[in-house]
Parts: C-alpha cells; sequence; structure tokens
C-alpha cells in the first residue's frame, strides 16, 4: 500500500476494521484525515485527546469540524486521580524541568492506551517530513507500542506518511476544510498550550514543540517505536 493515495488507504481501513478503527484527530492539520474519510462515503468515527492543556483555538476547531462534518468526536480524558496527583506533587508546569515525558505520559500516553484497547486499527495523520525520528514510517503496521482489543494487536494506519505538508495544506484550503486558526499565527505542529509555541521562517514545524529540550526527545510517546 506504499504507493496508495491517502483517500485509497483510509479506504481500504474503514472497509477491513468495521466499527472498530477509529481516527485520531488532535486538533492540526490532521484534519484532513477526516475530510478524507468523507469523502469516501463510509461510516466514520473520530477520537481526541483532551489532556486539559490545550489552546482554546484548539477546543474551537473541535467544534468547527463537529459542525461541518455532522459528526461527534470521540474524546478522552486524562485519569483524574492520577492528573491530580502530579499537579499536587510537581505543580502545573514540572515538565520544564524534569521533562514532557510524565506530564504526557498522565495526560495523553494513558489515555490513548485506554482507548486503544477498545479498538482494532487506528488511523493517524503523521508524516515523515514532520521529525527525524519518523524517516522510516510505513503507511500501514502492526502497532509497536499500544495493543487493541483484548490484548491484540492493533493495526496502525499511517495514509500520509508520504505526503508533503505543504501538499495536505493545499488540499485543506482546496476542499474549505475546517482548520485551527492557530496556524495562521505561526503555529505548526499544535500541542498543549505550555509545550507549544509558533515557528519562525525556515525553521522546522517540530522545533516549535518542548523547545526547550533537544530535537531526539520531541516525541509524546504517541508514535514511538519499542526499543
Amino acid at each position: 500500500m506504499e504507493g496508495w493515495d491517502p483517500k485509497d488507504i483510509i479506504k481500504k481501513a474503514l472497509e477491513s476494521h468495521k466499527g472498530e478503527i477509529c481516527i485520531s484527530f488532535s486538533g492540526a492539520e490532521d484534519v484532513y484525515l477526516i475530510e478524507l474519510a468523507h469523502q469516501t462515503g463510509l461510516p466514520y468515527r473520530v477520537f481526541s485527546l483532551d489532556t486539559g492543556r490545550l489552546n482554546s483555538e484548539t477546543y474551537r476547531e473541535f467544534q468547527d469540524v463537529e459542525d461541518h462534518y455532522n459528526i461527534k468526536i470521540e474524546y478522552t480524558f486524562p485519569d483524574a486521580e492520577q492528573t491530580q496527583k502530579l499537579v499536587q506533587e510537581k505543580g502545573m508546569f514540572s515538565f520544564y524541568k524534569d521533562g514532557h515525558a510524565e506530564c504526557c505520559g498522565v495526560r495523553k500516553v494513558g489515555p490513548l492506551k485506554k482507548k486503544l484497547g477498545t479498538l482494532g486499527a487506528w488511523i493517524t495523520g503523521v508524516r515523515k517530513d514532520q521529525s527525524t525520528t519518523r524517516v522510516n514510517l510505513p503507511v500501514v503496521q502492526e502497532d509497536g507500542v499500544f495493543k487493541g482489543k483484548d490484548g491484540n494487536v492493533l493495526i496502525k494506519y499511517n495514509p500520509l506518511a508520504n505526503a508533503k505538508g505543504e501538499d495536505v495544506w493545499m488540499a485543506i484550503r482546496n476542499n474549505g476544510v475546517p482548520y485551527n486558526k492557530l496556524h495562521e499565527k505561526g503555529y505548526k505542529s499544535i500541542g498543549c498550550e505550555p509545550c507549544t509555541k509558533p515557528t519562525l521562517p525556515g525553521q522546522h514545524e517540530r522545533e516549535g514543540r518542548w523547545w526547550w529540550e533537544s530535537a531526539a526527545e520531541k516525541e509524546c510517546g504517541l508514535h514511538q517505536k519499542k526499543t
């Protein structure tokens, strides 16, 4: 499937995992996945991680997408007790001192693991051109990090793996797809508000994420391979 059109990959994924596959939507340019799924005419599900630390523009984007496509996004939330413990013990901004892994583990990885444990497959908007850690990304794979329903192998589809960021954005604009207004303020890669900032012209999009850490650490644990 490496040479397939992204829409055909999504169509095949939806047909192969009826009712047990979800599109992962973060409120950034992966909104294009929803547009392509909509174009197939097949039923599809969308989920998103609400970490509790997102920008207001991202929450507005969630609502715009629901209204535009007449869908209901399946939201996942961090465990309340774990989140409270982290904040009570380390404060609101511990990640600036300790690194982002612990906070992401509570607010993102844990909730994602729980959600994926109910599915047979998921669809992501990850691209090879987003970072050096993703250059070997296939369009379909067995997930090396998470398990699916009943502990079974989870299939992960990356329809945009071979797409270029500029081509995705051209398609978003040409199809009238709603997008996060932070993109108009210099944000290329969007995550939680405290850990995301605009990038300057010529900077790589991931330089706006966890900017106080090295390039090798700019993953939150959602798309890393087991080592």
